[in-house]
């Protein structure tokens, strides 16, 4: 369809209306009788343009917002802050600044509610916000659960996951501090890819370090950030003292996130012309993120519903944290009363397993301390969804408030997770990531308990981007060799062993 219908797709919901259209086969003819004689219009054009106004009249059209939210702003009890890793004293803003431009040091301990959003980056936002809030109708039918099922869908941003709503505003605020190169790791590769993206329109050299089991798995991933002009290395890599250091030990090492930080900041660290970004995990990253949940907030009251139960999957947290920190301030306030649950695989279980203690946010221990759930700073995961959600520890501010109880967490095995993904997809259309195939399989958990008690609860699920460079992992699925795996207790001992202790 025509460009212009993007926004209005994206603030639609309710797609009752279009249905309708499109079940009349005379529905064009009737409103090209309307057109006035004396005027020379394109049909098609008008035809689609009252399409396009009957879906804004029926969702109540939302706009990208203007602030991102601050949870932190309305904790009772504040984080705790994250330690110097020589000193074991607060972080002060010169401990960052090798790292980070100014603005984002001040958004990383900022108290403030609301924090502006630059025009900026509002206008590169336009090109995918407002993103769409779809019911997934036809999942509901195949469960036939009395429950609705609303999904927040991300996957329409360029890069084709949440992670360009930090990664525009993480280099716009480099670019304005003049700085000519980012360094940064990825995973699954989507964050290295927003950031490639971000890079590009800004014309600041991108370098990526990309942990080898996703660089082999997922070479387009790898493609698409060299196309945006980005250099990409597998990690570990040979470049830094970090990664030759790993490969000294394990040259097979499949990598980690961890791994793939030590080596980005590093880099960093040793060039006054070079900073570094990170796509989940630090407060900033969270906090760009809540414009998905500003705009959900918006788009569920244009319909009149309520969620009564939130899932989105953690890795790092920072899909779930910007789908979900706004609606916790809604409940802090006491407007609504939804029950928040965090879904994160069996084999890298951070929250469900983990520690709560103040842990290295990389592998080789270069970063500030951080307190948060963690498996541990060296914790090699085992090489599941092609990279997804195998970060060692969760985000400080998730961390948190889970231990203050505004939340829940559960792990679920990946042959479930898939299983789930084929169910969306083959209803839905849409081919998730195997990142929210989590917060699909809770979804489905929770609608079929919907069917046993008969309650017809509201579920709203974050879908944070589509799997279309995933489909290897759905090879192993549909041919039967996927196998779950877990992370047993000895070895979450074992990973545990070298957190440092910190009184």
């Amino acid at each position: 369809m025509a460009a212009s219908l993007v926004p209005a797709a994206a603030a639609s919901i309710h797609t009752s209306q279009q249905t309708k259209l499109k079940q009349k086969p005379s529905g064009e003819q009737q409103w090209m009788g309307r057109f006035p004689p004396n005027k020379k219009l394109n049909h098609l054009k008008y035809f689609k343009a009252r399409v396009t106004m009957s879906s804004m009249n029926n969702s109540r059209s939302v706009e990208i917002p203007r602030q991102w939210y601050n949870l932190v702003a309305d904790l009772q009890i504040k984080p705790p802050p994250p330690l110097h890793p020589k000193t074991l004293q607060p972080v002060q803003p010169q401990d960052l600044s090798p790292l980070f431009p100014d603005e984002l040091i001040k958004q990383e301990a900022s108290t403030e509610r609301f924090i502006q959003i630059p025009d900026e980056v509002v206008d590169i936002y336009s090109l995918w916000r407002p993103t769409p809030l779809i019911r997934a109708k036809r999942l509901e039918k195949l469960l036939d659960t009395p429950a609705r099922i609303y999904y927040k869908y991300e996957g329409v941003s360029p890069a084709g996951s949440h992670k360009p709503n930090t990664a525009i505003p993480q280099v716009w605020y480099n670019a304005q501090q003049g700085v000519k190169k980012i360094v940064t790791e990825t995973g699954a590769g989507q964050w290295g890819s927003s950031l490639a993206f971000a890079c590009g329109l800004f014309d600041i050299d991108c370098e990526v370090w990309q942990v080898r089991a996703s660089y082999d798995q997922k070479p387009y991933r790898k493609l698409m950030m060299q196309t945006w002009g980005a250099k990409v290395h597998p990690s570990p890599s040979n470049i830094t003292n970090t990664g030759r250091n790993i490969l000294a030990m394990d040259p097979l090492s499949p990598g980690s996130l961890g791994i793939a930080i030590s080596e980005a900041v590093e880099i960093a660290a040793a060039n006054e012309d070079t900073k570094y970004c990170l796509g989940s995990v630090l407060n900033h990253v969270l906090l760009h993120q809540t414009v998905i949940g500003e705009e959900c907030i918006k788009q569920m009251e244009a319909i009149g519903e309520t969620p009564d139960v939130i899932i989105g999957c953690t890795g790092g947290g920072s899909n779930f944290a910007g789908l979900a920190f706004p609606f916790i301030r809604e409940k802090l306030q006491g407007k609504i009363n939804p029950l928040i649950r965090a879904v994160e695989p069996t084999a890298c279980p951070s929250l469900t397993k983990g520690v709560y203690a103040y842990d290295y946010g990389d592998t080789a221990g270069m970063t500030p301390l951080m307190k948060m759930h963690t498996l541990g700073h060296d914790f090699i995961p085992d090489p599941i969804h092609s990279g997804g959600l195998r970060y060692h520890g969760m985000a400080p501010l998730i961390s948190h408030i889970y231990e203050l109880g505004f939340m829940e967490a559960i792990a679920i095995p990946q042959i479930e997770c898939f299983k789930g993904a084929i169910q969306f997809a083959r209803t839905e259309g849409l081919i998730p990531a195997p990142e929210p195939t989590h917060a699909i399989a809770a979804a489905v958990r929770e609608a079929l308990h919907c069917k046993e008690t008969g309650e017809s609860k509201v579920i709203l699920l974050a879908m944070c981007g589509h799997g279309h460079f995933d489909l290897p992992a759905y090879e192993k699925y549909l041919q039967g060799t996927m196998v779950d795996l877990s992370f047993p207790d000895e070895r979450v001992q074992e990973s545990l062993a070298n957190v440092p202790l910190v009184a």
